[in-house]
C-alpha cells in the first residue's frame, strides 16, 4: 500500500510510516493542486495537515485513494461529502493537540485581559505607559464557553482553575453531562447576556458559519471579551469591527481568520485585539502527537480494515471488528439476497435487531446490509464509506430498531425492504460463533447458508414437483449441491432452496418456470 504525505509533518509519525510492514512511503510537500492531481491516483493513502486542499478534482483523480487522514482537527480542507462518494475514509485526530489548543485560548485570555502584547511592544518602543495599559482579573469573572468537546472541556477545566465562574453552551451534550462535569449549562443568549469573557470551540459548519455576529454581539455585556482558537468564520469579522468600535466588545484575541494569512485585516489595525497566526495547535508536544496518530491511524485502516476517528464512517476498532464479523458478513449477503429478490424500485429499509447482541455497536452491520444491498444495483464501487451515502442519493430511506425478543433464537437480523410494487422479509441469525444462516424468507421458514450459486424455486406443495426441477437441472448438466425446503406458515405453496454447483443460466431458468407445479423462480449469486 502506497501512502503520501503532501504537507509537513512530524518526524517520529514519518518513521512510523516508515517502518509499518506492507506500507510504502512518499513525502512530497508543496505541491500544487495541477502536481497532485497528477500523482494522487497512485496513492492508497493521503496524510494531510491544513496547507492540502483536497477537492473534488482530486478526489476524482484519485482512483486508488481509501484514506485520508489529518494531522489535526480542522477539515475545512477536505470536500468530505465527495470523499465519502467516493468511499474513502477521512480521518483526523482530534486527541493530539486539544492540551495545546486549549492551553492557548487560556493564555491568548490572560494575555488580552492584562494587555501583555502591548505592553511588550510599548516598553520596547522605549515606553512606559503603566497607567495606560492596566488590566484587570480574571478572579470571580465569567466564562462563558460556546462548545463542550475536547477542547472546550479542558478550558473549562482551566478556568475553573482560575477561579472563574464557568458557564456552558453545547446543543449537542446533554445538560446533565454538563452538570456532572461541575458547570452550568445555560441557552446560547444566556450565555451572550451573562458573559465577561466569550470563548469558542466549535467546528466550522454551516450552523455555525457567521454564529457571533451583529445580533449575537448586542445581546452581550458591554465590555465583553472574546477568544476565538477553533476557526476562522465562526465570527463575523465586519460585526465585531463594528462592535469594538463600538464600545460594546472591549477586546478580541484571534487565533483564527476567515482568510489565512488575513492580509490586511481592518481587526489588525485595532488596539483591542490581539493575534496570532494559527499557533493553537503549534507546539512540538503536538505536532508529534498528531503525525503519531494519523501514521496509526491510516496503517490500521489499510492494513487491518480498523477505523478510527472517522468522520464520514462509524469508528470500529480491531478488537469490535472481530466480535461484529459474522454478523458483518451476514448483513451483507441479506442486504445482497434482498437486492436480487426486488424487482422495482428500493423506497425503504427497516433493519432490526433482536436478542442479545452483548451491547455491540451495530452500526456497522447496518452499513453492511446496505452495502450488500446496493451492490448489485449501482455502478459505483460500494465500501462501508459511501454505502448510507449512496442509499441516501437514491432516495432510499433507512431505520434501525432493536428489541430483546427473538424467540427461540439467541439473535436475529430482520430486514425489510420495501420497493415500489412488494414488501420483502429476510430473516438471519449467526449458528455458534459464525455460522451464519438465512432462517426465514416472506411466509417462508427454511435455513440456508447465505453463499455459492442459490436459486429460490416458489412451487405448488404437491408431489413431483421437487422431483420435475432435479431432472431439468439433470439434463442441463447442472450439479444441486444442497437443497433445503421451506412451507409457507399458512397455504398450499413452498420454497426451493438450491446451491448449484455452477449458476443456473436464463434459458434453464426459463424451462424450470415452465414446469407445471413452479410457480417462480430467482437465481442469486452470494
Amino acid at each position: 500500500m502506497k501512502v503520501l504525505v503532501s504537507d509537513k509533518m512530524g518526524e517520529a509519525g514519518l518513521n512510523i510510516f516508515r517502518n509499518a510492514e506492507g506500507i510504502e512511503l512518499d513525502v512530497k510537500t508543496g505541491l500544487s493542486p495541477e502536481e497532485l492531481k497528477e500523482i494522487i491516483g497512485q496513492y492508497h493513502g493521503l496524510a494531510i495537515r491544513s496547507a492540502t486542499k483536497v477537492t473534488k478534482e482530486i478526489l476524482d483523480a484519485a482512483v486508488n485513494l481509501k484514506v485520508i487522514g489529518r494531522a489535526g482537527i480542522g477539515l475545512d480542507n477536505v470536500d468530505i461529502p465527495e470523499a465519502t462518494r467516493h468511499g474513502i475514509a477521512v480521518m483526523n485526530t482530534p486527541g493530539g493537540n486539544t492540551v495545546t489548543t486549549a492551553e492557548h485560548a487560556v493564555a491568548m485570555m490572560m494575555a488580552l485581559t492584562r494587555n501583555i502584547p502591548r505592553g511588550t511592544a510599548s516598553l520596547k518602543n522605549g515606553q512606559w505607559e503603566k497607567k495606560k495599559l492596566q488590566g484587570k482579573e480574571l478572579f470571580h469573572k465569567t466564562l462563558g464557553v460556546i462548545g463542550f468537546g475536547n477542547i472546550g472541556s479542558i478550558v473549562a477545566d482551566r478556568a475553573h482553575g482560575l477561579k472563574m465562574n464557568v458557564i456552558i453552551f453545547d446543543p449537542n451534550i446533554s445538560s446533565e453531562h454538563i452538570e456532572k462535569a461541575g458547570y452550568e449549562s445555560v441557552t446560547l443568549d444566556e450565555l451572550y447576556k451573562r458573559s465577561d469573557y466569550i470563548t469558542i470551540h466549535v467546528p466550522k459548519l454551516e450552523s455555525t458559519t457567521g454564529l457571533l455576529n451583529k445580533d449575537a454581539f448586542s445581546k452581550m455585556k458591554n465590555g465583553v471579551m472574546v477568544i476565538n482558537c477553533a476557526r476562522g468564520g465562526i465570527i463575523d469579522e465586519n460585526d465585531l469591527f463594528d462592535a469594538i468600535k463600538l464600545g460594546k466588545v472591549a477586546g478580541a484575541a484571534l487565533d483564527v481568520f476567515a482568510t489565512e494569512p488575513p492580509g490586511e485585516n481592518p481587526l489588525l489595525s485595532l488596539d483591542q485585539v490581539i493575534a496570532t497566526p494559527h499557533l493553537g495547535a503549534s507546539t512540538s508536544e503536538a505536532q508529534t502527537n498528531v503525525a503519531v496518530a494519523v501514521a496509526n491511524q491510516i496503517i490500521a485502516y489499510l492494513t487491518k480494515d480498523t477505523i478510527i476517528n472517522a468522520v464520514n464512517v462509524p469508528s470500529v476498532t480491531g478488537e469490535l471488528l472481530e466480535k461484529l464479523r459474522p454478523y458483518l458478513f451476514l448483513a451483507d449477503k441479506m442486504g445482497s439476497m434482498q437486492a436480487q429478490m426486488t424487482d422495482s424500485p428500493i423506497k425503504e429499509v427497516i433493519i432490526e435487531y433482536a436478542g442479545d447482541f452483548q451491547n455491540l455497536e451495530l452500526k456497522p452491520v447496518t452499513i453492511s446490509a446496505i452495502k450488500g444491498l446496493l451492490t448489485p444495483l449501482v455502478k459505483y464501487e460500494i465500501n462501508s464509506v459511501n454505502a448510507t451515502a449512496l442509499a441516501k442519493d437514491r432516495g432510499i430511506s433507512v431505520s434501525e430498531t432493536k428489541n430483546s425478543e427473538s424467540g427461540n433464537y439467541r439473535n436475529l437480523i430482520r430486514i425489510t425492504v420495501i420497493s415500489e410494487t412488494q414488501t420483502n422479509l429476510v430473516t438471519g441469525t449467526i449458528f455458534g460463533k459464525d455460522d451464519a444462516r438465512i432462517i426465514r424468507i416472506n411466509k417462508f421458514r427454511l435455513e440456508v447458508i447465505p453463499e455459492g450459486h442459490l436459486s429460490l424455486i416458489h412451487n405448488i406443495d404437491k408431489p413431483g414437483s421437487i422431483g420435475s426441477i432435479g431432472t431439468c437441472l439433470g439434463e442441463n448438466k447442472i450439479n444441486i449441491a444442497r437443497m433445503t425446503v421451506g412451507r409457507e406458515d399458512d397455504g398450499d405453496r413452498n420454497i426451493i432452496f438450491l446451491e448449484t454447483d455452477t449458476p443456473i443460466p436464463e434459458n434453464v431458468a426459463a424451462e424450470i418456470t415452465e414446469l407445471g407445479l413452479v410457480h417462480s423462480i430467482n437465481t442469486f449469486e452470494l
